[in-house]
């Protein structure tokens, strides 16, 4: 499958993990790619060099070290890819991959050095970073008309979405309202040509997930449990995207894709 670099990928949370393989997958594709990320300055060596790699395909690449979060943020972003696209190019790919969550417990412990439990505030931040953004993001490229005609919007979500894992719950409380907000933009952005979905990731050895209380736990579960006998990898996923993008694709809506190998039948 291939792209023409008039078609763009927009992926909020692109410098690492799941988010960096899609870039690097629909790249290699043809498909130029503008990656929104929130990385210190000691981690920017690394960073400028996948970005470099990216570019050196042959498609635009625009990068913004920028909070995603914040509404200043988010108009710098649509106004430097406007530009950048120019007036043939349009967003093909809104992808979501903000990993930025609370992970205490839901509860208080009567232990010596207990965490401190969630409190709403916690609850509030994690949905509004892990969950509803993905709809703010949306209407925000599609007020201006940015969007491709046959565009999609995509988000990860995990099988936390259903499991119960300590520390986990206001995550798990973001993935369910990911999942709400994709559904409605699936019926919603119909009329304007978005095809919405959530695509269900395995459990991938990633800097997000090592931030899981219990992650060790977690991973070698995963592999066990895996038919194949091996975790997801980002790769794994990042193909996954790249064809949810073809024009084959397009009559997949509003609906959840496990891309995790069969690891959920385990």
């Amino acid at each position: 499958m291939t792209f023409h670099p008039d078609q763009w990928a927009l992926i909020l949370g692109g410098s690492s993990g799941l988010g960096l393989a899609a870039a690097h997958a629909l790249s290699r594709r043809g498909m130029s790619v503008c990656v929104v990320h929130r990385d210190r300055q000691g981690a920017m060596g690394r960073v400028r060099a996948e970005f470099d790699t990216l570019a050196a395909r042959g498609v635009g690449v625009r990068a913004f070290n920028v909070d995603a979060l914040a509404e200043a943020g988010r108009r710098a972003v649509i106004a430097g890819l406007a530009e950048a696209m120019g007036p043939e190019g349009r967003v093909r790919l809104l992808l979501h991959s903000i990993a930025l969550g609370n992970l205490r417990p839901a509860l208080s412990s009567d232990a010596p050095g207990g965490a401190h439990p969630l409190d709403d505030e916690d609850y509030a931040r994690t949905v509004h970073a892990m969950g509803t953004s993905l709809a703010t993001w949306t209407q925000a490229l599609l007020s201006p008309r940015l969007f491709a005609q046959d565009a999609r919007v995509l988000a990860f979500t995990s099988e936390g979405n259903r499991a119960a894992w300590p520390g986990y719950a206001a995550v798990a409380a973001a993935k369910g309202a990911l999942e709400a907000c994709a559904r409605a933009l699936a019926i919603e952005g119909a009329p304007h040509g978005l095809r919405a979905n959530v695509v269900q990731a395995g459990a991938c050895d990633t800097p997000a997930l090592r931030l899981i209380p219990g992650h060790a736990h977690l991973l070698a579960e995963a592999a066990r449990r895996n038919p194949f006998g091996r975790l997801t990898t980002p790769d794994d996923v990042a193909g996954v995207v790249a064809l949810l993008c073809t024009d084959e694709a397009r009559w997949i809506n509003g609906t959840v894709v496990v891309a995790d190998g069969g690891e959920h039948l385990g």
